[in-house]
């Protein structure tokens, strides 16, 4: 994420790779997964995530969008994931603010969109994260 970068709000030196010039969380994902227990359950896949989902077969049961925060970002994901959400499979967007002053608006509007598909009911709310079930 932007604000994770050098020079930004949240940025954290840990994550920061010199070799690569880039942040790189996913040993930190790894570690994570390792301590919930969850390595049986949820698999990193790592890459663009439009050339992923060309070739993604599997229905998905739950989907998290939290990608990047421009609007060609956002409606990528969008467009490419939601696709392989099945019925009664969770969707939960990341960084959903209604007030712009409070964030980026494309998390927000592909939420709109979500609810106004009518392919989807919202379950909860927290913070920004909202939580949809596709019917």
């Amino acid at each position: 994420s932007e604000e994770n970068q050098p020079g930004w709000e949240y940025h954290d030196a840990e994550l920061w790779d010199d070799a690569a010039n880039a942040m790189d969380t996913l040993p930190f994902l790894r570690t994570t997964l390792r301590r919930a227990g969850l390595e049986d359950v949820v698999f990193p896949v790592v890459g663009r995530s439009a050339l992923i989902a060309k070739a993604w077969a599997t229905p998905l049961s739950f989907l998290f969008i939290d990608g990047g925060h421009t609007m060609e970002h956002a409606l990528g994901d969008w467009r490419h994931w939601t696709p392989h959400l099945m019925a009664g499979g969770t969707l939960a967007i990341h960084d959903v603010f209604p007030d712009p002053a409070d964030g980026g608006r494309p998390p927000f509007e592909i939420y709109q969109r979500a609810l106004a598909s009518d392919l989807y009911e919202e379950v909860a709310t927290v913070k920004s994260l909202r939580v949809l079930r596709r019917v």
